[in-house]
């Protein structure tokens, strides 16, 4: 029996099932432990996994970023490492605090007050991992091999006193300070935000614009300041003005109203009706005129923005009036100010914008330290000092602040603009620039230490590393770091009363020592009220009520799930930097960031080496993917249809490993099952099956190591021996360089030349057409090749290789259950890649390929042979590889009689040369035009002169092989039928194909469909390789009689047994399936009919059993219940029946039908 189990048809296989029952050998066998175990005391390889939140579903960014790391960590174990791969929870922070703000209906810090922060500290906990169960079950389906079980939470007590050890290094590095700092705020959420989050969710939203005039104090002729603004909220708190010192200003005057505006030169167009108008034209068919042409404004005086410094204003509203003592209500000047919207002037309302509070500062408006005017609570609603807008909301005040400065006589002009603002990345709701205390991380005094580190990293894409995020790092901020939420990290200062005494804590032990207070959670509600006693005679210390941002946790994760320093220390530090992560591109300004930050400041390291950044996933039209549009199909659906591995293949053969969008599209994952597995399954199914019919043929059990693969003599059993190792050695280099997204494209070529060329090529080998060895010699080719790819690519489609694997391994003595416990191929142990007999067989590809076009384009199917080819080429080496060893192959595939070669090029073409725009173009410069003319004035001798000197001169420039592209029109050779001959080719090689017919090539070419129509009728009868069946015939047209004799033997060779004529069929034959075909240029008919083979008796039957009919008729039934993969010519059999002893031999006595003959 062969050691091989035998493979499903393609119609009766699903790839996903099979997957699922991989899957539960994989718990069978406890695989991924199993690695583990296996790998012990190998080279540790580090990866970090970036913590999800388990707030909510895998979506496939997720699923992406899982295969991506899966695949590096999967190649990296077979690589020689071992690779411990911990999945991690990012489990605080504004995602889990909004979920439980829409589930309990709390829209503020009252709201958090009144149920108590113990509460709802623990209705946090409670959410934190509600989809983890559902995670792991997609992770673990989608074939990604991580622990679960050893996870690592940011909730964990061994996780937090970890960042709280980061924190105090940095700040006995003096890179922590507390200050006021104008922030992205969420009014929803009641916190700042970070610079970088802010990127990650612009939206367009229509905003009212406002031009507000500003009278000037004691000016004469009552001149006002004109300024504009998008946000009309802020003006209640407007402290100042801002010119450009170096713009030009003008004085105008409108001439209706009297009233006299300043405003910059190139901007007076924003004023309505300061610029004059052309008279409008009279309308045809009107009998007036059209419109007066509107004057203008009437310019007064024209200065320089800096003339106007130091000059007072009225303020607009009277909430913050005595300020104007201490230097408010002036106008200021700063080079920040552009003239390309607005008027040229600025409001400036210091707590609401960054420059705004940077130049108040610098001219006296305000000053460090002080309280600015903030007149909006925690939620972005109106403090009772804003009398006339108290309790309003600041975007719903907007339209009230317009109708009061219209009644006050101050709106020059109000209208809408559309233009891109950013939103809270959680709450989805507009954000704010407010100044509010905050604890930061001195990034900017250490920035070319960041950039000096992310040098020493790789990046694929290379582009993200060296322009994205090294900009950003070039031009990064003091990081805010607090938060001034509840359920995250607490930051662990405690300070006095006064502020002037800190102590900042960096264990669990430091506090407990400290207080004398036992710690046993470091959240808020259980450390909040453990007191520090002074050491100044302060009374007590207190922890600050901030915690920290969840970035400045997931940066700190190279730390803190290990625990370290606490625990592991010479681990983590022998292993420090990673050799590896993968996120989006929207990390290039989070967790990139951010572990970019930490590691510097802690260590001066990068901490990583290798990055792959991906990009976004999109809805098919391009759109953001939205569960509530439904505008994508549920991955669970996906892989139940196609399997996790079409899934994987689809997403990392696509733009987005390159940091680009795709547009997922279903259809793309039905068609890696179609061009990719299909027939990488048909090649591996085909193998299986011609193993068990040698064993069953020549009782030849197959086992590759019986076959030495260096002794291969067959062309292609070398070609296909080197193209297999050229495989490893390029997905080794490539995985070595972290491109993932290049390994598909070769794969897809390499499987196509498996099983379109190999396969297809040595059918009739691996069958035993030339003998039981040369049989062997093939399978072991092939199983060589499916064996190696499956090591080659488990990283990558690990079911599947998984699957193939498990059944190819049954020949071998090997104990590996699994092909994840496998090293990755050796190329220095494989056959070297024989480059010349690879080049070979593409120049073949090649020159089919041109045949093929011709035969299209000629109507002359492949089924009909033709009698002559010619292959044209300059190069002799050429010709040879083409009609050398791989000359029967050729003329197999293109069904052609004969191969010529010709080097004699000019028999055959016309050369001609065109220049080599891209190459020359910036080299020649303007020498290119008569330099071009030149090359394409290069008759046949001087292109033929070229091309064996390798260079030429033309217009005293030398051009060589690259500077000139040469290429070759066919010209009919003199006495050729024009009709009777094509040819094609690309310049390079020529094919040309006789295509003049006769009655013995017509035949050969229905005779071939007859073998086609006979093989298709035995697939639609799911007849396997190894099913024996007796064929026979019955002729609709008589001119198929002669095709059938004649072809006997082709007939034969093709299906291992000659067909018969239906008159000869035995009345007992049993038909299996029966069909009628059209067959040959005329659409001839016959009917082909597939049958059963059956016992023939002989003569000699009756004379075994001495003329006893009915003791004959017994041993006929016993012959005919015997297995069919027993039935041998000139098998003897023995057998005891009704009590006799009968010998009997088939020819002699029995004949079994018509296929062994």
């Amino acid at each position: 029996m062969s050691a091989f189990d035998s493979v499903k048809d393609t119609y009766n296989f699903s790839f996903s099932k099979t997957e699922e029952e991989i899957l539960e050998d994989w718990e069978k066998l406890d695989a991924f432990k199993e690695q583990l175990r296996r790998s012990e005391g190998r080279p540790e390889y580090v990866f970090y996994d970036g913590p999800p939140f388990a707030t909510g579903l895998p979506h496939y960014g997720h699923i992406l970023a899982g295969t991506i790391k899966d695949i590096v960590t999967r190649y990296a174990c077979s690589a020689g490492y071992h690779v411990t791969r911990r999945f991690g929870w990012d489990c605080h922070g504004l995602p889990i605090e909004f979920e439980i703000d829409k589930k309990l209906g709390i829209s503020g810090k009252e709201g958090v007050m009144k149920l108590g922060i113990d509460k709802y500290n623990e209705e946090c906990r409670g959410i934190v991992m509600r989809y983890s169960k559902e995670w792991e079950t997609s992770v673990i389906r989608l074939g990604r091999w991580i622990d679960f079980e050893n996870d690592y939470k940011t909730l964990d007590p061994p996780f937090m006193e970890s960042v709280w050890w980061v924190f105090k290094q940095l700040y006995e590095k003096d890179l922590v300070y507390q200050g006021f700092k104008v922030m992205p705020y969420s009014t929803a959420c009641t916190t700042p935000l970070s610079n970088f989050e802010v990127g990650q969710n612009y939206k367009d939203v229509q905003d009212p614009a406002v031009v507000v005039n500003f009278p000037l104090v004691g000016a004469e002729d009552g001149a006002a300041m004109v300024a504009w603004t998008t946000t009309p909220w802020t003006l209640p708190s407007n402290l100042a003005l801002c010119v450009h010192p170096e713009f030009d200003y003008l004085k105008v005057q409108d001439p209706k109203t009297g009233k006299v505006y300043i405003v910059a030169e190139s901007r007076l167009s924003s004023i309505p009706g300061a610029v004059p108008q052309e008279k409008k034209k009279k309308k045809k068919g009107k009998g007036k005129e059209g419109e007066e042409p509107k004057e203008g404004f009437k310019i007064l005086d024209k200065f320089k923005g800096s003339t106007l410094v130091g000059k007072k204003y009225e303020p607009l509203f009277p909430y913050f009036k005595e300020l104007g003592e201490t230097g408010a209500f002036q106008v200021c000047s700063d080079t920040y100010v552009t003239d390309d919207a607005g008027t040229g002037i600025v409001h400036q309302a210091p707590a609401y914008g960054e420059d705004d509070y940077r130049v108040c500062l610098k001219h006296g408006v305000v000053r460090k330290g002080e309280t600015l005017p903030d007149p909006l609570d925690a939620n972005g609603c109106f403090l009772p000092v804003v009398s006339d807008f108290s309790g309003k909301y600041l975007k719903d005040a907007d339209k009230e602040i317009i109708k009061h400065l219209k009644n006050a006589g101050r709106l020059v002009d109000s209208s809408n603009l559309l233009h891109s603002y950013p939103h809270c990345w959680r709450s989805d709701t507009p954000l704010i620039y407010r100044a509010v205390p905050s604890w930061f991380i001195k990034v900017e005094s250490f920035k070319d230490k960041l950039v000096k580190n992310n040098n020493q990293t790789y990046w694929v894409p290379a582009y993200v590393k060296e322009k994205r995020f090294h900009n950003w790092l070039e031009n990064a901020h003091d990081w805010a770091i607090s938060r001034n939420r509840y359920w995250g990290t607490p930051i662990p200062i405690w300070m006095s009363e006064d502020g002037e005494e800190i102590v900042v804590i960096g264990s669990i032990q430091e506090l407990q020592e400290l207080s004398g207070h036992k710690v046993t959670d470091l959240h808020s509600h259980f450390i909040d009220k453990i007191e520090i006693p002074s050491k100044q005679g302060k009374g007590v210390l207190r922890r600050i009520p901030e915690v920290f941002d969840c970035w400045f946790e997931s940066g700190s994760m190279p730390y803190a799930q290990q625990h370290y320093p606490f625990e592991n220390k010479e681990k983590f530090e022998e292993c420090f930097p990673a050799h590896f992560i993968a996120e989006g591109i929207d990390q290039t300004r989070g967790w990139f960031y951010t572990l970019m930050v930490l590691s510097t400041a802690l260590f001066d390291k990068p901490p990583f080496k290798n990055l792959i950044c991906n990009g976004l996933v999109l809805a098919s039209d391009g759109k953001k993917m939205s569960k509530r549009l439904k505008n994508y199909p549920d991955p669970k659906l996906v892989v139940n249809a196609y399997g996790a591995d079409a899934l994987r293949m689809y997403l990392v053969n696509s733009p987005v490993v390159r940091a680009e969008s795709l547009k997922f599209k279903e259809d793309g994952v039905l068609g890696v099952v179609k061009e990719v597995f299909l027939p990488w399954y048909n090649a591996y199914r085909f193998f299986v099956q011609n193993a068990q019919r040698l064993f069953q043929d020549a009782k030849v059990d197959f086992n590759p190591n019986d076959v030495d693969l260096n002794q291969a003599s067959n062309v292609l059993d070398r070609w296909m021996i080197a193209s297999t190792t050229s495989l490893v050695e390029y997905v080794k280099q490539e995985m070595e360089a972290y491109r993932l997204y290049t390994v598909l494209p070769y794969l897809v070529k390499f499987i196509d030349n498996l099983t379109n060329v190999y396969v297809r090529f040595n059918r009739k080998r691996m069958k035993g057409a030339n003998g039981t060895e040369d049989a062997k010699m093939a399978l072991a080719v092939t199983f060589d090749v499916l064996m190696t790819l499956c090591k080659v690519m488990a990283p990558f489609t690990p079911y599947l290789t998984e699957f193939m694997y498990k059944n190819l391994n049954k020949c071998l003595t090997k104990e590996n259950l699994s092909v994840h416990w496998e090293l990755f191929p050796d190329p220095q142990k494989r056959q070297k890649a024989d480059e010349k007999i690879q080049r070979a067989v593409e120049r073949m590809q090649k020159v089919i390929e041109y045949a093929r076009v011709i035969r299209d384009r000629q109507v002359r199917p492949t089924k009909l042979p033709l009698k002559e080819m010619t292959v044209v080429h300059p190069d002799q080496e050429y010709l040879e590889d083409v009609t050398g060893e791989l000359q029967v192959y050729l003329s197999e595939e293109i069904n052609v009689r004969t191969i010529k070669s010709s080097a004699d090029v000019a028999k055959f073409c016309t050369p001609k040369a065109m220049p080599d725009w891209g190459a020359l173009g910036k080299r020649l410069g303007k020498d290119m035009g008569k330099v071009a003319k030149g090359i394409k004035g290069l008759d046949a001798a001087a292109i033929s002169e070229f091309e064996t000197q390798g260079e030429i001169t033309i217009e005293g420039h030398v051009l060589t092989a690259g500077d000139i592209n040469i290429t070759r029109e066919f010209q009919i050779p003199e006495g050729a039928d024009p009709k009777n001959i094509d040819a094609a080719g690309d310049g390079d090689v020529l094919v040309i194909l006789d295509l003049k017919l006769d009655e013995e090539l017509l035949a050969a070419g229905t005779a071939r469909e007859v073998v086609n129509r006979v093989q298709k009728l035995r697939k639609k009868g799911k007849l396997e390789l190894s099913d024996k069946v007796d064929i026979f015939y019955k002729i609709g047209d008589k001119g198929l009689d002669k095709v059938f004799a004649s072809k006997k033997d082709y007939f034969t060779q093709a299906f291992g047994v000659a067909p018969k004529p239906v008159s000869e069929r035995p009345a007992y034959s049993v038909t299996l399936i029966e069909e009628e075909c059209q067959v040959g240029p005329e659409g001839s008919t016959f009917v082909v009919i597939l049958a059963r083979p059956a016992v023939v008796p002989l003569g000699g039957l009756l004379d075994l059993c001495g003329g006893d009919k009915e003791a004959s008729s017994n041993l006929l039934v016993w012959l005919s219940s015997l297995s069919l993969s027993r039935m041998e010519a000139g098998q003897k059999l023995s057998v005891h029946l009704d009590g006799k002893d009968y010998s009997l031999s088939e020819g002699e006595h029995f004949l079994w039908s018509n296929f062994s003959r």
